[in-house]
């Protein structure tokens, strides 16, 4: 990582010398303004710290338009934060208990999105920087001032300066990979009947262009809006249709009419989709097209969810056949290999239909014209404060990383401000920015950064040191120095690394100090005393507060999602078995419990891939490196799903063989996902005997008891998908439809050894 950072990079510099030209001819030109030009000398200091907030600490993502967008966006906050930072600084116990609050929120702002979290640093630094004495409410005018026109000339640097090229959207991202859904499906219904190794490796390509890590941080659908939770369901739609497709294996015949259908009117209905995506009309008669051709299928195939309705052209009733058996009827007539083609085909249609529906809610949000059910997009008719509660709410508990590292932030910028006011540091505020800086979401990186920070700082005390004693009070020399040297600040120290910020960045705050006030070497020294005071306590809640950060929340949150996953299979396989006699756990919005431990997963997920892969001395579990954690959500995603689809009204009544069998799958595949979670998160008494992971049932359940309706089948094949992906958590291998299968056995922490080498028939990759 460190050689990474001093190895020659020009793009790297060349993005970072563009940053800083703006940032420092905005800093600059508005320091000179106000305090050569008008002897302004508290305008001018917040004039340049609002520019170097937002402009040089903040990382907001996107173009240079987004960011102006979003520093105009964020002005009334930035107003907020000094006038309140302002009042609050008249006693040190007030600046402490604010210090806390608004610490804490604006750090836990970050569940709303990659926008928000990289404007929380500089905005913590608009409220640390008043919070200062001294006291005086006379100059907040000047302080509103400076910011204001400091942030305005930042916005209009960033939307004219350097125009950078646009990415393209997610929106236009799900709208081309919608294309290759047109085009898989398309082929698939003409003979051969099935794809190529081309088509199958052009749907991985789609779906892996649609993954949050190939898409820049700006354009993820990453908000808590209705627009952006169905936009990011669109996406993991897009990935999960493209999957099945491209693993719908070559039909024993040629298929039926109805099934050819299917796949026509799931192409028409993905291309009209991707329009839709593109500002296009709504797809509703497509949408209403392959909603008539699966009821056609589906009555053809007999038993499941939705398919009463739809009537049986024989006139034989859809759940009991002539012989009296309960699912004996339509069904008799097809071998099992046909009705698990009817399954898997009924599988891509759903998942077309939510596509399309949850595309449509992307464009047009709660003016949605496609009907879908209201359990699935349970946000699309909630108001925008009760989502962003929603948000807050699923996040606000010790189990949230981004709780955690709220918390952490908060409590320790809360000590500096206290230890600032009680010590009377001298610029006490360089120790809090010191401490905003160098905390990190892991101990270990957080002592590695100091580290280098210190050693940085105080090679930036003694340049420091030495230029304020040779030019002594000659302001002239300063103001020439001043944009050269923040041009170099700016474009060098993003790119060295925090060392070099560190020391560049000292020799910055002598020079512009210098100007306001007379100064002398002893500046250079308090600069360092402070960033050893704000480093000191960034280290202690380090250690204090959950000292390694996502690997260990990680591990814990990825158990709970396969805990409560179990507990759905179980509960929905013993629904299909019992005709829905028994009840699946659900809620608002769907399997509650479920709901919010993959979003849990998924923050930790996030967190875990930006922290570096260095350990403590209780070392990592012996399965962290190998784990697939991508796994682990898709196999969350995958229970959800299948559950909710499964479980539509009316069930089919299964012949007791049938029941028997589907009922016990699923409580040995529950079983094995509570092996794999206690593998994931071990205790003192996680059982340590070899564990197979393909399941022998499976193979007899392929065949199924004699007249065993398609919704049988269907079960099976969902439980099928979810025993592939607990094999890819445990060998760490890519999801289905995504790459091959990795069947190498890997030892978890406990001893025990989860064996890996089966491939199921299921799902799309989150």
């Amino acid at each position: 990582m460190r050689g990474a950072r001093l190895a020659w990079n020009p793009a790297a510099y060349a993005a970072s010398f563009r940053r800083a030209v703006r940032v420092s001819l905005v800093a600059t030109a508005a320091f000179f303004f106000f305090r050569y030009g008008f002897e302004r000398p508290v305008a001018a200091t917040y004039a340049l710290f609002g520019t170097v907030a937002l402009g040089g600490l903040s990382r907001i993502p996107g173009t240079g338009r987004q960011r102006a967008a979003l520093v105009l966006r964020v002005l009334p906050v930035c107003w907020l934060l000094v006038a309140v930072g302002t009042y609050l600084s008249v006693r040190t116990w007030s600046a402490v208990l604010g210090m806390l609050v608004v610490g804490f929120a604006l750090a836990f702002a970050a569940v709303g999105g990659p926008r928000p979290a990289g404007t929380a640093p500089g905005l913590q630094l608009l409220y640390i920087l008043p919070s200062f004495p001294p006291y005086d409410p006379g100059s907040l005018g000047d302080r509103l001032v400076g910011t204001t026109a400091g942030l305005a000339l930042l916005a209009a640097a960033e939307a004219l300066l350097f125009a950078e090229p646009v990415p393209p959207t997610y929106r236009e991202r799900a709208s081309d990979a919608l294309g290759t859904v047109a085009r898989c499906a398309h082929l698939l219904s003409l003979p051969p009947y099935t794809l190529t190794d081309a088509d199958r490796a052009a749907a991985r390509e789609a779906g892996q262009a649609l993954r949050s890590l190939n898409v820049p941080e700006a354009e993820r659908p990453a908000g808590p809006g209705v627009r952006d939770r169905a936009l990011a369901h669109t996406g993991l739609a897009t990935r999960t249709l493209l999957s099945r497709l491209a693993q719908l294996p070559a039909p024993p015949r040629e298929p039926a009419p109805e099934v050819l259908a299917v796949l026509r009117a799931v192409a028409e209905l993905a291309a009209a989709t991707g329009a839709c995506l593109r500002s296009g009309p709504s797809p509703v008669a497509p949408y209403e097209e392959l909603v008539a051709a699966r009821a056609r299928l589906s009555a053809l195939s007999g038993g499941g969810p939705a398919e009463v309705s739809a009537g049986v052209s024989d006139g034989m009733s859809d759940g009991v056949g002539p012989s009296g058996v309960p699912g004996c009827s339509v069904a008799a007539r097809f071998p099992p290999a046909v009705l698990r083609e009817h399954a898997a085909v009924l599988e891509v249609a759903d998942a077309a239909l939510v596509t399309g529906a949850a595309a449509d809610r992307a464009v047009r949000g709660r003016h949605a014209v496609v009907e879908a059910p209201r359990g699935l997009f349970w946000y699309a008719t909630v108001r925008a404060p009760a989502l962003w509660w929603h948000r807050l709410r699923g996040h606000a508990g010790r189990r949230s990383v981004l709780f955690q590292n709220a918390v952490r932030i908060a409590l320790a910028l809360t000590a500096a401000r206290l230890v600032a006011g009680v010590d009377t540091l001298p610029h006490g505020f360089w120790a809090m920015l010191a401490t905003l800086t160098l905390t990190r979401t892991t101990m270990d990186e957080t002592w590695h950064t100091i580290r280098l920070a210190l050693a940085g700082t105080l090679a930036g005390a003694l340049v420091a040191g030495g230029v304020l004693t040779a030019v002594g009070t000659d302001t002239a020399v300063y103001a020439v120095l001043l944009p050269v040297w923040m041009l170099f600040v700016f474009t060098v120290g993003p790119v060295r690394g925090v060392g070099w910020a560190q020391g560049l960045f000292t020799v910055l705050v002598a020079l512009v100090f210098a100007q306001l006030a007379p100064s002398t070497w002893r500046l250079a020294e308090v600069r360092m005393l402070d960033v050893l005071v704000g480093s000191a306590i960034g280290a202690v809640f380090g250690v204090l507060a959950w000292p390694r950060g996502a690997h260990d929340e990680l591990r814990h949150a990825a158990a709970e999602l396969l805990r409560r996953a179990a507990e759905i299979v179980v509960a929905t396989t013993a629904s299909v078995a019992g005709g829905g006699a028994v009840a699946a756990p659900s809620g608002a919005p769907g399997h509650r419990s479920l709901h919010q431990a993959v979003i849990l997963a998924e923050s930790a997920y996030a967190q875990f891939q930006s922290e570096p892969s260095r350990f403590g001395s209780t070392g990592p579990p012996a399965t962290l490196p190998k784990v697939d954690w991508q796994a682990t959500l898709i196999a969350g995603h995958h229970t959800l799903w299948g559950s909710e689809r499964l479980l539509e009204p009316p069930l089919v009544e299964l012949a007791p063989g049938a029941a028997e069998s589907i009922g016990t799958l699923g409580e040995r595949l529950a079983g094995r996902m509570l092996l794999v979670s206690a593998a994931l998160d071990p205790g003192g008494d996680t059982p340590t005997a070899p564990v197979p992971m393909i399941d022998p049932a499976f193979t007899k359940a392929a065949a199924g008891p004699p007249g065993t309706p398609r919704l049988y089948y269907a079960t099976a094949a969902w439980l099928e998908s979810l025993a592939s992906d607990l094999t890819r958590i445990a060998g760490g291998g890519p999801a289905a439809g995504e790459g091959p299968p990795a069947g190498q056995p890997v030892k978890s922490s406990a001893g025990s050894r989860l064996q890996g080498g089966h491939r199921g028939a299921g799902g799309g990759r989150r």
